[in-house]
């Protein structure tokens, strides 16, 4: 009987254990049910967004020209340095005029045959045939003549700045660099690459802003002269060419330049960027939108970042609300309480 007792007592105590932990149990679940993550959100609309797009270039002269003779031979006198300003057709370069100078007797004694040759066949001494031969060669020495002559008198073709010297006078010209560099540096040009998406919008005398690092803030200003007519169909870009007139010749080529370029506005969504998140491991970016207690996690494509704010190109519509704090404990499709 006793025996009995016990057991009853102990099935008892048993029930009654479970009962409450069943019970705490619910009671945890509902409290876990309770904390919904919190979230702060901001209201976010479609603005009017200026389309400025920023790029990278080189400086470079508007013209460059290699100075340099033909054919092998020596340099008798080079007569300007670097940093020269020259003008078009000035003298830079004596060459060795040996060769010049037999081509010369060559070309004076062929002068004379031919006016004797002519007299001849004026008065019917000489045939048409010989007339033609001795008139052919002379014109064939006198081609031969000026070729030597531009390469032994080398000029400067444009107006600009000696930027190279390679040979020193007395040096024996042998090919490969030039004798000097002379480029044109007023004005200059810089060439960007533009993505195809604006291909239509691109118009030459467009203007473009122009910052150098060596200068800091100050601000230059170019304009579209040159759009090429077709689209690299690895990059979907195209090559423009700006020209900045540069006539205090500040920029130099060489120079590494931030080119930026306005290209209207267009109306797109604009949120403040700590609604932006980054996916981790990709580079791409995400936005929680709140709709009615949850939370969805849309990609985004980002335009512009302005201040403390990022221009949207897709992903989130017009007067949506988005969480700007609380993303951590977030999921998509997840339950949310608003923090006021």
């Amino acid at each position: 009987m006793k025996r009995f007792g016990k057991i009853q007592f102990f099935t008892l105590a048993t029930l009654i254990f479970l009962c409450s932990c069943g019970k705490a149990d619910k009671v945890a679940d509902s409290k876990v049910k309770e904390e919904k993550p919190k979230v702060k959100l901001a209201s976010v609309k479609a603005e009017n967004v200026e389309q400025i797009q920023e790029f990278t270039a080189t400086v470079e002269s508007d013209v460059k020209n290699n100075i340099a003779p033909s054919t092998p031979v020596r340099i008798e006198k080079i007569f300007v340095e670097v940093g020269n300003q020259v003008r078009k057709g000035q003298k830079l370069v004596q060459m060795d005029a040996s060769s010049l100078n037999q081509v010369k007797s060559q070309l004076d004694n062929l002068k004379i045959e031919f006016a004797r040759i002519d007299e001849l066949y004026k008065v019917g001494g000489a045939s048409k045939s010989e007339w033609d031969a001795k008139k052919m060669n002379l014109d064939m020495m006198q081609t031969s003549y000026r070729n030597l002559l531009r390469n032994t008198s080398l000029t400067s073709p444009i107006s600009g700045v000696v930027t190279a010297r390679n040979y020193d006078s007395g040096d024996m010209y042998s090919g490969g660099l030039p004798v000097l560099t002379v480029e044109k540096i007023s004005p200059v040009k810089l060439r960007i690459n533009i993505s195809e998406d604006y291909f239509t919008k691109v118009k030459k005398g467009m203007t473009a802003k122009i910052k150098l690092d060596v200068y800091g803030d100050e601000e230059f200003t170019g304009k579209i002269t040159l759009i090429y007519p077709t689209i690299d169909n690895t990059t979907r870009t195209f090559p423009v060419e700006i020209t900045v007139a540069n006539g205090g010749q500040k920029v130099r080529p060489g120079m590494f330049a931030r080119v930026s370029m306005n290209f209207g506005t267009i109306e797109h969504v604009v949120v403040p960027d700590q609604a932006v998140v980054k996916q981790t491991g990709s580079g791409d970016r995400y936005v929680y939108v709140y709709n009615n207690g949850r939370v969805s996690y849309n990609k985004v494509i980002l335009g512009r970042r302005m201040g403390s704010e990022y221009e949207l190109i897709s992903g989130v519509s017009n007067n949506s609300q988005v969480v700007i704090a609380g993303q951590t404990r977030l999921n998509n499709g997840i339950a949310v309480e608003v923090e006021k």
